[in-house]
């Protein structure tokens, strides 16, 4: 048998990207300039991803400037001053906030995976933000002239045209990245904030056929970025059973740094629809030390305790950069780290016969 195994999304950009980066925002550098770093990068990443044998790969978010806000690069009513997230060093990301309607996203995801597959010679697995996420630059005052049930209209229409155009344009997949859900619960541990980003998603998913939904995903992790995470003292028990009503045909879920991934495999086997295949996270791109394959086949063998290996899959646990200025995790790492995964889940599939 053999078993799916696929990257989740951001691989670390080059010194020369993070640097053309810098200097594009200090207005040093034009489009141009920074779109011929961001093209070298593209290439080079994939051939990497490639050369790991990884069946599947991603063009490692080198475009992107987050994998929360692409849609609203170059957007002109936006605030600097939203939702600010705090990771457990201390350290924040805030998002912007919207300033007036309509909203329109003005990058879609399928730019990137267009250009991903002028270079690939594998499948491509096109991530996207949840529409949940985007939802947070709502203000908390009602817009003058644009109220949320019409802000939450027009991002439903734009969610779904994001998911859309990837499908469209031959993404294997579409990945749903969806790292405020298991936040939602610090933010409000009753679960109603979590279940209103969940409606707000399956608003989304409903837009698409069965069969489409075979290939869209939701990823959830406890937000990696600078070695730092914003959520995993929150318990899986609370976040699992609402986040398998997703409408999805994959779920991809951060394990390899849980302190117990047993009891969250229980809870996964006891939730988890027939039809969806779930994706257990072996690596983990936070630590620094790179697994070996033998520590990734006894992942996945545990996981198979749980959960039927012809549903099974094997994933990362987060990107590897999910914001494009995060250089805490080198590049070299981050590809052995996925080479490492690659050969474990062969060696699992090998004994799972």
């Amino acid at each position: 048998m053999t078993i799916p195994t696929e990257p989740i999304g951001s691989i670390p950009r080059p010194g020369y990207l993070v640097e053309a980066l810098g200097e594009h925002a200090a207005g040093r550098l034009d489009a141009d300039g920074l779109g011929e770093s961001q093209e070298k990068a593209l290439v080079e990443t994939i051939k990497r991803l490639e050369e790991t044998g990884s069946p599947v790969i991603t063009d490692g978010e080198q475009g992107k400037p987050s994998f929360a806000t692409y849609p609203l690069a170059g957007l002109a009513s936006l605030a600097p001053d939203g939702v600010v997230i705090p990771f457990a060093d201390g350290h924040t990301r805030q998002l912007p906030k919207l300033t007036a309607g309509p909203f329109r996203y003005q990058t879609y995801a399928d730019t990137y995976l267009r250009e991903a597959k002028k270079h690939a010679t594998k499948p491509v697995k096109q991530a996207v933000i949840a529409a949940s996420a985007i939802g947070l630059v709502y203000p908390g005052e009602e817009l003058a002239g644009y109220d949320k049930e019409q802000f939450i209209a027009d991002l439903v229409n734009e969610a779904e045209a994001d998911i859309r155009r990837s499908l469209d344009a031959g993404a294997d997949s579409v990945q749903i990245d969806f790292t405020e859900g298991r936040l939602s619960l610090k933010l409000d541990p009753s679960g109603s904030l979590l279940q209103s980003f969940v409606d707000l998603n399956n608003a989304v998913l409903d837009r698409f056929s069965e069969e489409e939904r075979k290939r869209i995903g939701v990823h959830t992790c406890p937000g990696g970025d600078q070695d730092s995470v914003h959520s995993l003292d929150v318990d899986y028990a609370g976040l699992l059973p609402t986040l398998f009503q997703l409408k999805v045909g994959n779920v991809y879920v951060q394990m390899a740094s849980e302190a117990d991934p047993e009891r969250a495999l229980r809870v996964i086997a006891e939730h988890a629809r027939p039809e969806q295949r779930i994706f257990v996270g072996v690596t983990d791109p936070i630590d620094p030390r790179v697994e070996t394959a033998e520590e990734i086949r006894d992942r996945v063998l545990q996981a198979a305790r749980f959960i039927p290996p012809d549903r099974l899959g094997t994933c990362d646990d987060c990107g590897f950069s999910p914001f494009a200025d995060d250089t805490s995790t080198s590049r070299e790492t981050a590809f052995a780290k996925i080479a490492a995964r690659v050969e474990g889940t062969r060696l699992a599939a090998e004994a799972l016969g």
